[in-house]
């Protein structure tokens, strides 16, 4: 008979409890990406949709949360003319509810003011209040509705903006929010990396 290997119980929580290390998503991140994505969203992206975005580099910044090797959140953002379009921001279902969606859009602010954004915008689905929370400690507010946004239920969306974010008092609200956090993430190889950052690349 075959011996069975038991799942070690620590490792859940070491990995829980690993320093946050948010980094540019590259082509090996992306197996756990997409097993994220179908986790977490009725209509996935597809890989073909995730390697365009990574090869166009002008005006993008895609970033993964990372714990240990475990990819475990992932947030992008793309600029065009000032106005910088959050694309998608998603946590793994095991690792929500631990603040990992602030410090991915933390530093995706930032990217975005590094990239020349004055204006910031998303949508969100209305019936998430909990990211529309999220959302306004970053200073977003709601603009509008798009009717019939998602799909997959026809489902309105809050359209919701930040401005003024490459001024001093965003970056004040930043500077807030990182304060808030019961550790540092710490950051390679991003444009903004001028804020706990360590080493170039993983």
């Amino acid at each position: 008979m075959a011996a069975t290997t038991r799942p070690d119980p620590g490792a859940d929580a070491i990995t829980r409890t690993a320093p946050v290390v948010i980094t540019p998503m590259r082509r090996r991140h992306l197996r756990q990406v997409l097993r994220i994505d179908q986790q977490v969203y009725p209509r996935p992206w597809s890989l073909g949709l995730y390697l365009g975005e990574l090869s166009t580099t002008d005006g993008r910044s895609y970033l993964v949360a990372r714990r240990g090797t475990e990819v475990v959140g992932y947030a992008g953002l793309m600029v065009i003319a000032g106005d910088a379009h959050v694309t998608t921001v998603a946590v793994a279902p095991v690792h929500q509810h631990q603040g990992l969606a602030t410090r991915l859009l933390l530093v995706l602010a930032r990217e975005a003011v590094a990239l020349g954004a004055e204006r910031v915008t998303l949508e969100v689905r209305a019936s998430n209040l909990h990211a529309q929370r999220l959302y306004s400690r970053f200073g977003f507010a709601p603009a509008g509705i798009r009717k019939a946004y998602y799909v997959d239920n026809r489902e309105d969306a809050v359209i919701m903006w930040a401005i003024d974010v490459g001024t001093a008092p965003y970056a004040e609200r930043l500077a807030r929010i990182e304060a808030s956090l019961p550790t540092p993430s710490l950051l390679q190889g991003v444009r903004s990396g001028d804020h706990t950052r360590v080493g170039e690349d993983a």
